[in-house]
């Protein structure tokens, strides 16, 4: 009984995937109609391309799961108290629902409204509250385990409290914020979720072989799998040459997605050892993020048409005009050589935009646009690999007691 859900599950996303592969071509006029389009600005053309179809994808998910939702309740396994309805796990499937339909919403609302920053951080830690509420009554676990290095000073475990939570809001915050700032080329957003939801799908696989909190990544496979067809659907309309922009719905719906698995799956520290990337991307962004350095609007990369190649895109300030903090990075980039650094006769200077993407281009030099988002997503799958590798080899000989 216990494989049932599973197989139904599976049922419904290849329709989710069936259904995202034929809705996509139909609504693209319409977008186009209601003004929700751009030109793509790494290609000769400047077509009319739609906008915002991530939206399609993460309605028909939330479609699926809808009809899903009384399937594993129906067929649970009979336990000693066979009348009682497990009330905590069908709050929990409801509650993660409720999140990441809100924050489809939400990047529906960013990519129509163009919301300010502060509204990008403040939305999501907003929708993660029924999530953070059910987590509390369900579980309300805050205590971490430490490493066999620290345990003689501080014991096994450390009871962190409130601080916990607030872990949790801000790994909301950053899932949807971290594929949102990794992005501006064809297929990018949208290939680096399908990479991470398959590092989640294995990882869940390979829980639920070692017979480690079962319940919990059943959820988080209800959860993905879907998400991943869904996404697969929408990757082939938006991979190069892209027919349509997923926008800031896509990153926002897959972000959230994201987080609900890993705080309700229980493996909410694992889940960011597959976002190893999106790590390196926000941190290397911080000075620009920040505002120490001189951010533009858009830091896609230059796209030249006489070679149809991609090269860096810059940026320039006064050396004298960054402040302490400013100029501590800058220095820090240039001694490390992690930027592209030129002086100018009038007194400026000139860099690459402080992203993964211009970083990739420093190192290797201008290339083709698909050829450039296979060399970020080959990033992503060696960095999975790495991932796996600190999770199970390395972390025994940290935690094992």
């Amino acid at each position: 009984m216990l494989h049932i859900p599973l197989i139904v599950n599976i049922f419904i996303s290849i329709g989710t995937y069936l259904m995202t592969l034929r809705m996509i071509p139909r609504f693209k006029e319409m977008f186009i109609s209601a003004s929700l389009y751009g030109k793509d600005l790494c290609k000769k053309t400047s077509d009319k391309i739609p906008e915002s179809l991530g939206v399609i994808s993460g309605c028909i998910f939330l479609v699926g799961l809808f009809l899903f939702i009384p399937i594993p309740f129906s067929f649970k396994e009979q336990t000693t108290k066979s009348n009682e309805f497990p009330h905590s796990e069908f709050v929990e499937l409801v509650a993660a629902l409720l999140s990441i339909c809100c924050m489809i919403l939400l990047g529906f609302a960013d990519d129509v409204l163009n919301l300010r920053w502060r509204h990008k951080l403040l939305l999501p830690t907003i929708a993660t509250l029924p999530i953070l509420m059910v987590y509390y009554v369900n579980f309300n676990s805050t205590t971490i385990i430490m490493p066999k290095f620290i345990r003689p000073l501080i014991g096994h475990s450390l009871n962190i409290g409130v601080l916990y939570y607030i872990y949790m809001g801000m790994l909301a915050v950053f899932c949807t914020n971290a594929i949102n700032i990794l992005a501006g080329i064809n297929g990018l957003e949208v290939g680096q979720s399908i990479v991470i939801s398959i590092s989640i799908l294995i990882f869940n696989i390979i829980e639920i072989l070692n017979n480690n909190q079962i319940s919990g990544h059943l959820f988080s496979i209800y959860l993905i799998t879907p998400f991943l067809t869904t996404s697969l659907a929408l990757w082939n309309y938006n991979k190069y040459p892209a027919e349509i922009f997923v926008g800031d719905t896509f990153c926002y719906f897959a972000g959230m997605t994201f987080a609900v698995v890993g705080i309700l799956g229980h493996f909410s520290k694992t889940l960011l050892l597959f976002f190893i990337p999106q790590i390196a991307n926000f941190l290397y962004s911080v000075p620009q993020l920040f505002h120490l350095v001189p951010c533009p609007r858009h830091r896609l990369p230059k796209y030249n048409s006489e070679t149809d190649l991609l090269d860096i895109s810059s940026t320039i300030f006064v050396k004298n005009g960054l402040g302490v903090l400013g100029r501590t990075c800058v220095f820090l980039f240039r001694y490390f050589k992690l930027i592209k650094w030129q002086e100018n006769k009038d007194g400026t200077i000139t860099t690459n935009n402080f992203t993964l993407i211009n970083f990739v281009l420093h190192v290797f030099g201008p290339v083709h646009e698909k050829i450039l988002t296979r060399m970020l997503l080959g990033l992503q799958v060696v960095c999975t690999l790495i991932a796996f590798t600190i999770r199970y080899p390395m972390a025994k000989y940290f935690y094992d007691t």
